[in-house]
């Protein structure tokens, strides 16, 4: 448990830094930025923290090793030799997934076939579907292997059940609070909050609530796992009082049962309230400044770009009126979407992709 290797935490490209911010700030390092994600080198239970505390990794990569090879005969020979009981288990299902880039061994599915056969005939696992997904990737004829420790994304926390027209992914949201400068130490409103994502993430980072805590992960199935240190890991990740109130407002009614509800599985419906109302009927709750945080529809994603165009400048105007002091936090595919607003934003971030979609962070500072 304590031999070290490189952890890969994989991320929207666009979102690089926000990610190393977070894994900073919770002890991980030193960190390398790569594209997609970072990297660092750490032990199992580092694996198990990422997975349990960070709120921003798509998923969390563990790079078990490799080798040189430049023939099938000898990536068989060598991958029956590779210390597979190290990290998988026999009575464990394995699913393997293959690339190659610029290698004499270019067959994709017979790399596969050939690790798949090694891994069964010297170890003992079974090959299907719902296995540990181990990445093969060789790359000028080295062989590399990575583990998907996650399993299901990272965004699957377990409690955003009930869901709208294109939500935005918990992971996306995390970060993208961070990239506004969100720390846990003031309001969050959203006023076109649908299912709650973003009030739900800040009061969780508010209270301290880890995002893996109530899910499973692929490395509880795998060699050397030791449960009891693992329920003594998320026993330590332990929230603590908050007495910040956080604000979502939608017009559609629907949406804010479903946030309601997503907020009361995530425990949090103590801090987060939602209101049917219309985004440009929002007012300044009581109470210190904040930050708004909105993912308003955009052409491609809800609705017809023309009308949207109005609804913007409306909402701009209410939050230029009645927010003072606040920050204000717009994502969208759209630069004139963002213009319209009339919100003095600084410069926009990079494009990160949002399903089939880039999209952009346009914030300002205090109004």
């Amino acid at each position: 448990m304590d031999h070290r290797f490189e952890i890969f935490l994989a991320c929207a490209p666009g979102l690089e830094a926000a990610l190393a911010s977070e894994a900073k700030g919770m002890g991980f390092g030193p960190l390398r930025p790569m594209a997609g994600g970072i990297a660092f080198d750490g032990t199992w239970r580092d694996v198990w923290r990422a997975n349990l505390v960070l709120r921003g990794p798509a998923r969390v990569l563990a790079r078990i090793g490799g080798f040189p090879a430049v023939h099938l005969a000898q990536l068989d020979k060598r991958a029956r030799r590779f210390a597979w009981g190290d990290v998988l288990r026999a009575d464990q299902p394995v699913r393997v997934e293959a690339t190659s880039l610029r290698s004499r061994i270019y067959h994709e599915g017979a790399i596969r076939g050939r690790i798949e056969r090694a891994i069964t005939e010297e170890l003992g696992s079974p090959v299907a579907d719902d296995g540990v997904r181990l990445l093969v990737r060789i790359e000028e004829n080295l062989v590399s292997f990575s583990i998907d420790t996650s399993g299901g994304p990272l965004h699957r926390r377990g409690f955003k059940q009930a869901v709208g027209k294109a939500p935005m992914r918990e992971t996306l949201a995390a970060l993208f609070l961070r990239e506004c400068g969100y720390r846990g130490t003031e309001p969050v409103l959203d006023p076109m909050c649908g299912s709650g994502t973003f009030v739900i993430e800040a009061a969780e980072i508010a209270c301290g609530l880890a995002p893996g805590r109530a899910r499973k992960f692929d490395f509880e199935r795998l060699s050397g796992f030791d449960p009891q240190a693992w329920a003594q890991m998320k026993a330590d990740a332990a929230p603590h009082p908050c007495d910040l109130r956080f604000y979502g407002s939608d017009r559609d009614a629907g949406a804010v049962r479903m946030a309601t509800a997503n907020a009361e599985r995530a425990g949090v419906d103590h801090l987060a309230r939602f209101e049917c109302r219309s985004a440009t009927a929002i007012e300044r709750p009581d109470g210190p400044a904040g930050l708004v945080m909105i993912n308003p529809p955009y052409g491609e994603r809800i609705g017809k770009p023309g009308p949207l165009y109005g609804l913007h400048r409306d909402v701009g105007a209410a939050l230029m009126e009645r927010f003072r002091g606040w920050r204000v936090g717009v994502i969208t595919t759209e630069a004139g979407l963002a213009r319209a607003t009339g919100l003095p934003f600084l410069p926009a971030g990079r494009p990160v992709a949002h399903g089939s979609l880039r999209v952009r962070l346009y914030q300002t500072g205090p109004l």
